[in-house]
């Protein structure tokens, strides 16, 4: 099986670069991805297959940054049109719209998905109650430039977000202040928190940051041959894999930093990249307006994937993956 050669998934739909995706936890009915797109339509799929499943139909600007809760059920995006709007994932209709005064670039669910925050071109971090959904927000002030994305932290007792004023912030939800504080030498272009809460991943220039989420020091560093947009962790912290500027997916052993493979599948620059929360594959968004879906260990029987034991002609696929389409 070593000679099997990556075959991802394509998914297309979009018309316009893919900027941000995010996928739910493992539920009852497998596990889900939400894309976000210049389009204007975040769409939802089937975590494992690419299937399409539905578009969210209302904004009217590109959608910078996406998340679904952890059971599938909520959906929210953040867009040009300076609102976060917070989705039913299974109808598709549109639950809350959140008006800010400029750009949401970042929305996140809390754990118990009762809180939704968001990171706007305000420089500020918001979070909205969803069960009073006309109450004010709570503010989070210091950032000096825009907010590129803004997570919940430490069990929801925390926020950490990442801005254009090239700094990370962590913020106490009881306080309301600013807590931690790093500084980058170039602005930090995506922000990851491992499944189980201990590690974080941030990329900046051509550079992938693995930082203690309690302390932030940092644990290692790699540089990618190109500027790195994305870099995702593996569930459990043997592997990550990063995508940049020049349209190819790299895959790196975590403890050493040795370069796996890489794959050359985009024909754009990549701008997201993510795990599934099994581990078993990672998707790519991209400048070229698609998803794409990856195996983790190539050759294995997984989702659209065929693989059988035995000998192989041109080291193909015996079941190729077709394309998904949104139809």
């Amino acid at each position: 099986m070593a000679n099997l050669r990556q075959t991802p998934l394509t998914c297309s739909g979009h018309t316009r670069p893919v900027v941000h995706l995010d996928f739910s936890a493992v539920t009852e009915c497998g596990y889900f991805l939400i894309s976000a797109c210049k389009d204007g339509k975040p769409m939802l799929r089937q975590g494992d297959t690419g299937d399409w499943i539905g578009t969210f139909e209302g904004h009217k600007g590109a959608v910078w940054g996406v998340a679904l809760n952890a059971q599938a059920t909520k959906a929210a995006s953040g867009a040009a049109d300076f609102t976060g709007k917070v989705w039913d994932a299974v109808t598709g209709e549109e639950l809350h719209s959140f008006q800010h005064n400029h750009i949401v670039k970042s929305v996140n669910f809390s754990k118990d998905s009762n809180f939704l925050a968001t990171g706007s071109n305000e420089k500020l971090v918001r979070i909205f109650d969803l069960n009073k959904p006309d109450a004010s927000p709570t503010v989070f002030s210091g950032h000096t430039a825009g907010v590129r994305h803004a997570l919940f932290f430490r069990d929801d007792s925390h926020l950490i977000s990442c801005a254009d004023d090239k700094s990370l912030r962590v913020w106490d939800r009881v306080s309301g202040k600013e807590v931690q504080k790093l500084e980058f030498s170039a602005v930090p272009n995506s922000l990851e928190v491992s499944r189980d809460g201990s590690v974080i991943t941030v990329t900046h220039s051509n550079n992938i940051t693995f930082l203690d989420s309690g302390s932030l020091s940092k644990i290692r560093e790699f540089p990618l041959p190109t500027t790195a947009n994305s870099a995702s962790l593996h569930p459990d912290k043997c592997i990550f894999v990063a995508g940049g500027d020049d349209f190819k997916m790299y895959k790196f052993d975590y403890t050493t930093g040795t370069e796996i493979e890489s794959f050359k599948g985009h024909f754009g620059p990549v701008h997201c990249v993510r795990f599934s929360p099994d581990g078993e594959l990672y998707a790519s968004g991209s400048e070229d307006g698609t998803l794409r879906l990856w195996q983790t260990t190539v050759g294995k029987t997984y989702g659209l994937w065929k693989c059988v034991d035995g000998p192989q002609l041109n080291n193909e696929p015996l079941s190729p993956p077709r394309e998904v389409s949104a139809s």
